[in-house]
């Protein structure tokens, strides 16, 4: 098993005849992940690698029975394209787009939780279950399976690039993964750290969770308030980016809209705090996730 992505998902990519699109679309279907269809308006009859492409996503939906979406469209349609998925019924969302307008973000992911759809991103690279060869967005790109190997532990990464680069030292440390899930980098998006734990505590496949962490937002003060709440038991070992912006002044945005410290907010180390108060395993030193991940998961073993 895994979370959101399996061998049950129904597929359909939106935008999927843009460059970019077609580039996903191509090392999707070549890591083996079935891609029943794609919707560009007013290309019906057009295909890319072979999935036929439609005007809206209700003539894929009763064509194929697709039940899960990735978005890839301009920031201007993002809002529409949420919406016209939600409507017709698709559970489970991937929005790549970055640089949506944040009323827009704030509308798509309002719809999401009226609907009980679940939303990864915006501005994600994706996510990925290697057991099942299932992965939606750039996730990997052309070779997944360099960082993404099966196994029992659960990946979550505010960065994109730093996803596989986690997924690897899962890889590094003699583990694999059940699922690895880039939630976006923006301080607006669907599913969080938290929303995400909960899914992992209820998935047995998942014996672990690490998680890459960066200032701002409070994604890891939600997710430790969990954690000590009882909703997530399984061992966490979290990875806390930037305690160079310790020093650096209130207001300080780095980066991007998600990376902003207001007062104690959004510090990592006020998140490490929150984070080792409720029990999780946090390394100061990226590369200690691998020495912590194999004496914690040989601990679970060993009872």
């Amino acid at each position: 098993m895994a979370i959101l992505i399996g061998q049950d998902s129904r597929i359909v990519i939106q935008g999927i005849t843009g460059r970019e699109a077609s580039m996903v679309t191509q090392h999707t279907l070549q890591y083996g992940t079935q891609v029943l269809a794609g919707v560009t308006p007013g290309k019906k009859g057009q295909d890319v690698h072979g999935v036929p492409v439609y005007n809206t996503v209700r003539e894929a939906v009763e064509a194929h029975q697709v039940n899960t979406s990735l978005i890839v469209v301009p920031p201007a349609f993002a809002l529409d394209a949420v919406r016209e998925a939600i409507d017709n019924g698709i559970k489970v969302i991937v929005v790549t787009t970055e640089n949506i307008p944040q009323l827009d973000t704030v509308k798509m992911l309002r719809l999401a939780r009226l609907h009980d759809v679940r939303i990864i991103g915006p501005n994600t690279v994706g996510m990925i279950n290697p057991k099942d060869r299932v992965k939606l967005g750039s996730i990997g790109g052309d070779n997944p399976d360099r960082c993404f190997v099966p196994g029992h532990v659960g990946v979550i990464s505010r960065s994109g690039g730093m996803t596989a680069e986690t997924s690897w030292m899962v890889k590094r440390a003699g583990f694999g993964v059940s699922t690895s899930v880039g939630i976006g980098g923006d301080a607006l998006i669907g599913m969080t750290i938290r929303d995400l734990l909960e899914l992992f505590e209820r998935d047995p496949d998942t014996h672990a969770v690490v998680t890459f962490s960066e200032p701002g937002t409070m994604f890891e003060e939600q997710a430790a308030d969990f954690v000590k709440s009882g909703g997530f038991t399984k061992p966490l070992i979290s990875y806390i980016a930037g305690r160079f912006t310790e020093q650096m002044p209130e207001g300080t945005v780095f980066g991007h809209a998600g990376a902003l410290i207001s007062g104690s907010v959004g510090r990592p180390s006020g998140k490490a705090a929150r984070l080792r108060e409720a029990g999780a395993h946090v390394v100061d030193r990226y590369d200690e996730l691998i020495e912590v991940l194999q004496h914690v998961l040989a601990a679970k073993e060993a009872k």
